[in-house]
């Protein structure tokens, strides 16, 4: 690999931006894709790897007589939890094990900090301060937990203005019905609102923090994986 071409790599993921790289199999040629590319050639390869960017995972593809193979490395999935309540330690536990990066955010530091949540990011600053330069992507997801609309809704704000792939709140039907008027105050539109999964995790009965966290996190992989379809 080339230097510049191992530089805009690294670069790319210093950045969170998804990485292209298309390799020939006999002659070793690689390309850095560009996906929004006007070069004929890179288009083509673009459009006969439609399959393999939509699942974003690696492949062969087979353009006329020449194999390429397509890496494609996206940004690690990301989970950001505002509120360290008792939910929160093992739902972080539960996304760390499956690969994501956690992140609490709480500025009680009585609740959110290393004894609690070992080693797991920790931001004890309140959730408009926090999101400023988080950069809340298409890999992030956005949970909160705290019923505190200080904590819940800035982050809420910050959530629904991104491009999130999943947001939840935690709260009974009543409590969002709540959050939904503050949130059409705050200038949300019903489309916008409707983003947030509310009350939060899917429907399966669970009762305890640790049944509470697996009903969230499989919310939260239905959403990467189930709804794209």
């Amino acid at each position: 690999m080339k230097d510049k071409t191992l530089e805009t790599i690294l670069s790319k993921n210093n950045y969170r931006e998804k990485v292209i790289l298309a390799t020939e199999i006999i002659t070793g040629k690689q390309i850095l894709i560009d996906e929004k590319s006007k070069d004929k050639s890179i288009k083509n390869i673009l459009d006969v790897s439609k399959e393999l960017l939509k699942n974003g995972k690696s492949g062969l593809i087979k353009i006329k007589k020449s194999s390429w193979f397509i890496n494609i490395s996206l940004p690690p999935l990301r989970l950001v939890i505002v509120g360290a309540v008792h939910i929160a330690q093992p739902l972080a536990k539960i996304a760390a094990t499956i690969g994501y990066e956690v992140t609490i955010i709480d500025p009680r530091s009585s609740f959110a900090n290393d004894k609690r949540f070992p080693n797991i990011k920790i931001i004890n600053d309140w959730p408009e301060e926090a999101l400023i330069e988080f950069n809340i992507d298409n890999r992030t997801a956005v949970v909160t937990l705290t019923h505190d609309p200080k904590l819940d809704d800035a982050a809420l704000n910050a959530a629904l203005k991104s491009n999130a792939f999943y947001i939840g709140s935690l709260g009974s039907k009543k409590t969002h019905n709540a959050r939904i008027q503050r949130l059409k105050l705050a200038k949300h539109n019903k489309k916008n609102i409707g983003k947030i999964h509310g009350p939060i995790g899917l429907s399966i009965g669970a009762q305890s923090p640790e049944e509470i966290a697996i009903s969230i996190i499989s919310e939260i992989i239905k959403t990467l994986h189930v709804n794209k379809r």
